[in-house]
């Protein structure tokens, strides 16, 4: 369930709920079955469809949920308003324990505002922990498609094994989404979206090999429309609506939901928004359209250029999910960003989480009871060395750039006897799989916790097959176990005595409808920090690969780097 108030940061009272930054949504104060979301006034017919953009569920607790949807007749409309008529609309919810609705158990109205780009967030408690249900809107002549979504366990019952998948990094332009597609099929009970679900640029800036398959609309996203429009043209897609519509998701951003690398109030070098004021703007238009667009609490109602997305979401005993938040509140990065042998980067000073997000997590793990605890956060954990040798080089926009927060966070888990870490990870367009260590310099050091990486949806294109024993880092560094350069996405399994992870890829997305096959299987053993190999795909090559290390290791950088 969604924890206390000490667990969730700044929460924010009902009144300033309905004020803050504009983003009237009325929450549904959903107890009490029947209960009214606001007064709304009586709807005149809308020109259309309103529903394009799909439906969505999140942040799951043993009461409830969060239901979205958000209203748009023209989707790619260039003010970002989506074609909307300037007046509230509005729009009837229902809930029911069967999909053909035939039980239903809350029901309410909405309204959507136009000052909140015409979405809605109902928050529903008093529900039956553990239990599936179906939700729709409905406005006019005009019904949403249905979703599906789960509350989470009795917080002092263990409750099913989990289905939960993980992804990341769902570049439109690079690929089509068959991936969440696949992952709908699979209905899991939860996914975690962990950064990157749009980008910001606009078209042919950020290309690849082959060609683009399909393009941005309108401009490099700066302001409010912008992204408005962004994030609706993504939500267009009908894999993607797909993936929402089949189970309750727990989203947190990365960097290009507002710049490239940006860190706290330093944007990306070269960007658009170069001075603080400009940039801080940007981040203003772009929490409030990725609020708008998102199935979140209204503990993140952003507050102008600030947003509160880290927060822990329990699953019973069974798991706690805390959700990291790695740009908001980050020093800069060491040594002008990169891959760097940086001194700067072990500075003890240097924080990727900020002070108040280390304390927050810190006292999670000191208070938790739960069999796994289960990091959803952005950037890769443990280290990464890529070049053999005496000298160190590593990525400076992941934890190896911050590496004494890590080292406080590692400690932090262990003084607390935390039975069963987990990291789970995005970012680098990649499937990888590790051993977290308590010295990563010295080989024979004590495995004390496990990562889990997913590779991206769509971005960087389709990848190519390899055996993973092949890539040059796995050799420089030991600890790390698997590597798949494929689209594709995690599924987990996680049970009271292991969490299975399928590390599932497709073959392309420069084409629709490709199949999902499993490229390997690790498994995590309760109480056994670190990952076991149960299975391998076979490796076939019809030519068998002329490039060197020296070649893997350029495009695994330029992969990640993102330099258009």
């Amino acid at each position: 369930m969604a924890d206390s108030l000490a667990d969730n940061p700044r929460p924010l009272d009902r009144r300033s709920f309905l004020v803050t930054g504009g983003l009237a949504t009325a929450v549904a104060m959903a107890g009490v079955p029947g209960t009214a979301q606001a007064a709304a006034p009586r709807s005149r017919a809308l020109a259309g469809d309103p529903f394009t953009l799909g439906v969505a569920s999140g942040d799951p607790d043993p009461g409830g949920f969060v239901l979205w949807t958000r209203l748009a007749l023209d989707p790619l409309a260039d003010d970002g308003r989506g074609g909307m008529p300037s007046r509230t609309i509005p729009v009837a919810w229902e809930v029911a324990s069967d999909e053909r609705f035939r039980r239903v158990e809350r029901r309410g109205t909405a309204a959507a505002r136009p000052q909140s780009a015409h979405s809605v967030h109902v928050e529903l408690n008093g529900l039956r922990p553990g239990s599936d249900y179906w939700y729709r809107f409905r406005t006019g002549k005009y019904v949403s498609p249905a979703g599906r979504t789960r509350t989470a366990p009795h917080p002092a019952t263990f409750g099913p094994a989990l289905a939960m998948a993980f992804v990341s990094c769902s570049q439109y332009e690079h690929g089509y989404f068959t991936a969440y597609r696949r992952l709908a099929e699979q209905h899991p009970d939860l996914i975690l979206h962990l950064g990157d679900y749009q980008y910001e640029y606009k078209k042919g800036v950020y290309t690849i090999p082959g060609g683009n398959v399909r393009d941005h609309e309108g401009p490099e996203t700066v302001t409010l429309a912008d992204y408005r429009l962004r994030h609706a043209q993504y939500k267009t897609d009908r894999d993607l609506q797909a993936a929402h519509q089949a189970a309750p998701w727990l989203v947190v951003f990365d960097d290009h939901e507002v710049e490239n690398n940006w860190a706290d109030d330093v944007p990306e070098e070269g960007s658009d928004t170069p001075s603080p004021a400009a940039f801080r703007a940007r981040r203003a238009a772009a929490f409030q359209a990725y609020y708008e667009n998102m199935p979140l609490r209204r503990a993140s109602i952003p507050n102008g250029p600030d947003i509160q997305v880290y927060r822990r979401v329990q699953w019973g005993r069974l798991a706690t999910f805390h959700m990291l938040d790695t740009r908001q509140f980050r020093d800069d990065q060491a040594c002008g960003d990169g891959y760097k042998d940086c001194p700067a980067a072990l500075d003890p000073k240097r924080s990727i989480t900020g002070d108040r997000q280390e304390k927050w997590l810190l006292d999670g793990f000191r208070r938790s009871t739960a069999r796994w605890d289960v990091l959803g956060q952005q950037v890769f954990f443990a280290q990464r060395d890529n070049t053999a040798g005496p000298v160190k080089k590593t990525s400076m926009d992941s934890w190896d750039g911050y590496a004494a927060s890590r080292d406080r966070i590692t400690k932090g888990w262990l003084d607390a006897k935390v039975r069963n870490p987990v990291v789970l990870t995005g970012d680098v367009h990649a499937h990888w799989a590790s051993d977290l260590k308590a010295d990563y310099d010295d080989p024979g050091s004590k495995t004390v916790g496990s990562e889990l990486v997913a590779t991206s949806i769509t971005s960087t294109g389709d990848g190519a097959d390899s055996n993973p024993a092949d890539h040059p880092y796995l050799k420089i560094n030991p600890h790390l176990r698997f590597y798949n350069n494929q689209r594709g996405y995690v599924l987990t399994k996680i049970g009271k005595d292991e969490f299975k992870a399928d590390f599932t890829t497709v073959p392309t997305v420069r084409t629709p409808g490709a199949k999902a096959s499993v490229k390997a299987t690790y498994v995590i053993e309760d109480r056994v920090p670190g990952v076991r190999q149960t299975y391998l795909r076979p490796y076939q090559s019809a030519k068998a690969s002329a490039r060197s290390e020296r070649d893997l290791i350029r495009q695994t950088v330029e992969n990640e780097t993102e330099r258009p």
